[in-house]
């Protein structure tokens, strides 16, 4: 396995950190990946260890605003920076991997990012694969929301703790303790951010009938912090024949990094190989 790592100009020329992930012979297909709120690109060694010696490469980058990105943490204008940020990173990937098929997969936010952009931009993608989306509120409390909302409008840059539970992640005690102390985690959201992100959830789920793009989401039964039900309402308004939903009973809210992680990775192993050459 070879792994580097450098930057990209994403939306605005803002140079953005990304890590890749290639076998040691020519790859058969590339999954992109879009981590989740207040966390960074690093955080997927399952994914990479289970699909990178399969023959496939594995790129992620940190999202303005967090991990090794700069910004201020948690903010953004608007909702179609990280849309644009997403294209800008394809782009450069494909110029990477020139003629290779491309799946773009998200968790959480990361999930919600990937689903907004493959709506608009289905061009070029061979699959998508939201895991655990953000397709409803997730674990803050309503007051938050309701208070980013507000500030949004005359202090969008105002920063809010979220207190997500950490011990919510995974049943994994390992995995927690390692969350809680990365430094390269945070739980800041500011006002902007909530707000974009509320009107990015009304804005997919009214357009779950217009997505082309074969679907895949994988969603832990007792994830706390994205409700599985907002996943399943999802898929039933999409149009689409070619779209998986599994649902991990007992699971949290990253089933990539839970008791069992290997369940819902072969099912994403499985799901890519039948749908490279679609």
């Amino acid at each position: 396995m070879n792994h580097s790592e450098g930057t990209f100009q994403g939306y605005g020329g803002l140079e953005l950190y990304y890590q890749r992930w290639r076998p040691e012979g020519e790859p058969k297909a590339v999954l992109v990946i879009v981590h989740g709120f207040g966390e960074h690109s690093g955080r997927y060694g399952n994914v990479v260890d289970w699909l990178v010696p399969k023959g496939y490469a594995v790129y992620g980058f940190d999202l303005r605003g967090h991990g090794r990105s700069p910004g201020q943490r948690g903010y953004i204008h608007r909702w179609a920076e990280y849309r644009e940020d997403v294209r800008a990173f394809l782009t450069f990937v494909q110029e990477q991997e020139p003629g290779r098929p491309l799946f773009l997969m998200g968790h959480s936010m990361g999930g919600l990012i990937v689903l907004d952009y493959a709506l608009h931009h289905p061009e070029g993608l061979q699959g998508v694969i939201g895991s655990g989306p953000a397709l409803a509120q997730t674990g803050v409390s309503p007051f938050l929301v309701a208070l980013g909302r507000l500030f949004s409008r005359f202090w969008p840059r105002f920063g809010l703790d979220t207190k997500l539970d950490a011990t919510a992640i995974s049943r994994d005690p390992a995995v927690v303790d390692a969350y809680v102390n990365d430094p390269l985690v945070h739980s800041v959201a500011t006002a902007r951010l909530g707000a974009e992100m509320t009107e990015t959830m009304e804005w997919v789920n009214a357009h779950a009938a217009d997505l082309r793009v074969p679907l895949l989401i994988l969603h832990g039964g007792a994830d706390r912090l994205v409700p599985p039900e907002a996943s399943r309402a999802f898929l039933e308004r999409v149009a689409l024949e070619d779209k998986t939903y599994h649902e991990y009973e007992g699971y949290y809210h990253e089933p990539h990094n839970e008791v069992g992680w290997e369940r819902p990775l072969a099912d994403l192993e499985a799901w890519l190989e039948d749908h490279l050459s679609q």
